[in-house]
């Protein structure tokens, strides 16, 4: 899925209007109703609907949406200012709002008094994409009021107070919603911690703008949707062998560090791998042959991984666990120099790598590297925020011809070319000490089945998360372990095979 700016998707509308042809009260009322199919549907234990609306087309959106919610049996309190100059398709829908006797209109300043319990939910029709301030006066006064109220709060296609494009500063007002139905499009802000954290769960709604502007208008920005995956995955062929699908080769491990190794080990051949080898020191050789007998061990030390003999055709995934003594880091960086293919990269070999600037150089093109944020403060250095990183990220990539895969709680897909894939899938409870390792092992093991390596990173990201989500359903984001993800492998794939298969 396309990520828009604000501008784009003013721009998609007003195409959608000249086009379909579709007046813009009745594109307002398609949007409005996509809100109240799905407010019906979610919300059947509330009674009580108290809908706050701006002057501006979200506040059209919310009075339309007070006004179908009305006639499925809802009670419905507007609040608004009442004798503000309104929009045109706003003022209409607030005139065919006020013929309505069951509905009250209110002012905002009347919810002071108003009695919220927790039957009640706020709606937020405040304001939408346009706003390009922050909330001052009254309005930022109003949000703080309602953030202070313990009922459900949906937000209308963006939490009041927040930009679609951009960060918010520190000291911002915005209304923290637990829901925000946004129409058609993910925002950039949804995706980034700092702005993410007030829009509570998203849900996308369809409201049938024009596929034509949507497939020619030009971005840089994507979610990691099931169109993408299905479009990447591969399924696998009935008649092949272990051949078919590619040699892994995992380099890590360390005295004390060997279960990393293990996870990375388990993780790709668990992912389809045809052979999979761990080159990890000698200290590690009965735990690793014992809980992952599939594969094969190659002996690169003693008790760290010094030696790093790896076969060219095989895809090569370092990191996990390696440690840094200096002979590890001595021979990694000759290693670098003398490997000819990309890799993946991540844990202590990105942190020796950090050791000099001038190593980054000595990356292979088309490498995927998969730095949390720290991490990446170490390669690159200090950003002020997300946004700020994502940015010099998308720099990176391009000087060095690598993919960045830019670990967060909306994993980053960052190509040399410039573009930005979101994932979407996951949850807190990959928030764990090895769940990183898994990723490299799924990383390597889809470069050996042939996929490129845009393709193994954007799956890669997705199948992670998806596995993670399964696993926080069984065991809980709290208890799940990173064991636990690999153990939903089958039912990733599973999915995935179905998917493909109602494509074909």
């Amino acid at each position: 899925m396309k990520i828009f700016t604000a501008e784009q998707i003013r721009d998609c509308d007003q195409y959608t209007i000249a086009n379909e042809p579709v007046a813009s009260i009745q594109l307002m009322e398609r949007a409005a109703e996509s809100c109240v199919d799905w407010i019906s549907e979610n919300c059947k234990n509330h009674r009580n609907f108290a809908v706050f609306c701006g002057n501006g087309n979200n506040g059209g959106d919310g009075f339309a949406i007070a006004k179908m919610l009305y006639l499925k049996g809802f009670d419905v309190d507007v609040f608004t200012h009442t004798k503000a100059k309104f929009s045109p398709d706003a003022h209409i829908n607030f005139k065919e709002l006020k013929e309505i006797s069951g509905i009250s209109i209110k002012d905002f300043k009347e919810s002071m008094g108003y009695r919220f319990d927790n039957r009640t939910v706020i709606v937020d029709a405040l304001f939408g994409t346009g706003l390009s301030r922050n909330l001052e006066g009254d309005y930022k006064d109003l949000v703080n009021f309602l953030n202070s109220k313990k009922s459900i709060k949906i937000s209308i296609d963006v939490p009041s107070g927040l930009f679609a494009d951009t960060i918010s500063s520190a000291d911002a007002t915005i209304l923290k919603a637990d829901y925000t139905l946004s129409f058609q499009f993910w925002k950039k802000s949804f995706l980034h911690p700092e702005t993410g954290k007030y829009t509570g769960k998203v849900e996308i709604l369809d409201i049938n703008l024009s596929e034509d502007y949507i497939s020619e208008t030009l971005t840089n920005n994507f979610v990691i949707d099931d169109e993408v995956v299905k479009n990447i995955f591969k399924p696998r062929e009935d008649f092949s062998h272990k051949g078919s699908y590619g040699k892994v080769t995992i380099v890590g491990g360390s005295y004390g560090k060997i279960g990393a190794a293990v996870l990375a080990t388990k993780s790709a051949l668990k992912t389809g791998a045809g052979l999979t080898f761990t080159l990890a020191p000698k200290c590690g050789y009965e735990i690793l042959q014992t809980s992952c007998p599939e594969a094969m061990f190659i002996e690169g030390g003693a008790d760290y991984v010094n030696d790093f003999i790896i076969d060219e055709n095989s895809s090569c995934g370092v990191g996990p666990g390696l440690g840094t003594e200096a002979e590890t880091v001595k021979n990694f960086l000759k290693f670098l120099k003398s490997y000819s293919k990309s890799m993946v990269i991540d844990a202590d070999a990105l942190n020796i790598i950090s050791q000099d600037k001038k190593n980054l150089n000595l990356i292979q093109k088309k490498s995927i590297i998969t730095p949390h944020p720290k991490e990446f403060e170490r390669l690159f250095g200090e950003t002020e925020n997300s946004f700020e990183r994502l940015e010099l990220a998308k720099e990176k990539a391009h000087e060095l011809g690598i993919f960045i895969v830019l670990k967060d709680h909306h994993t980053q897909v960052i190509t040399p070319e410039g573009n930005v894939f979101y994932n979407i899938t996951g949850n807190s409870g990959l928030a764990k000490g090895g769940s990183g390792d898994i990723l490299t092992g799924i990383l390597t093991s889809f470069l050996a089945q042939h996929y490129t390596e845009e393709e193994a990173a954007i799956l890669g990201v997705w199948f992670h998360g998806k596995a993670a989500e399964f696993a926080s359903e069984k065991y809980s984001k709290e208890s799940m372990l990173p064991t636990d993800v690999i153990h939903e492998f089958g039912n990733v794939f599973t999915e995935l095979n179905e998917k493909v298969q109602i494509r074909l």
